[in-house]
């Protein structure tokens, strides 16, 4: 009898700790975006991310300023890396200049539009070339 009531309870047990498994995790949202949509996917920020990543050839702490209380993490909601307001208004620059130039589809139906590695093409500043 004893025996049958640790079984009972152990597969039920079981069948919660499997069905938590299977249970959907809420997304971390992201906090203090003032220039990206407010309810992008996490995935979805990632990939602006790694894009902007490439773009200028950089990590995350070129524009996110580290955790206070743990300096090897980053704080990514920090407005304290003056970087990230710069690439703030980037976003805005470049966003402002695909509506109004870059709003038209191509002869193969695509829409062309400029983006960070336009200018930048990998490095952390543009290169300008004097005439």
């Amino acid at each position: 009898m004893r025996y049958r009531k640790i079984i009972t309870f152990s597969l039920l047990l079981g069948a919660v700790v499997m069905l938590s498994a299977f249970m959907q995790q809420e997304e971390p949202k992201a906090k203090n975006l003032k220039v990206l949509p407010k309810n992008i996917s996490h995935d979805d920020l990632d990939k602006v991310m790694d894009g902007f990543k490439l773009a200028l050839g950089v990590k995350c702490n070129f524009c996110h300023a580290p955790r206070k209380d743990d300096p090897k993490k980053l704080d990514f909601a920090s407005d304290e890396n003056p970087k990230k307001e710069i690439a703030r208004n980037m976003i805005r620059m470049t966003n402002k200049i695909n509506k109004k130039y870059f709003h038209e589809k191509n002869k193969e139906g695509k829409l062309t539009n400029i983006s960070c590695v336009s200018c930048h093409n990998g490095k952390e500043e543009p290169i300008t070339i004097k005439l």
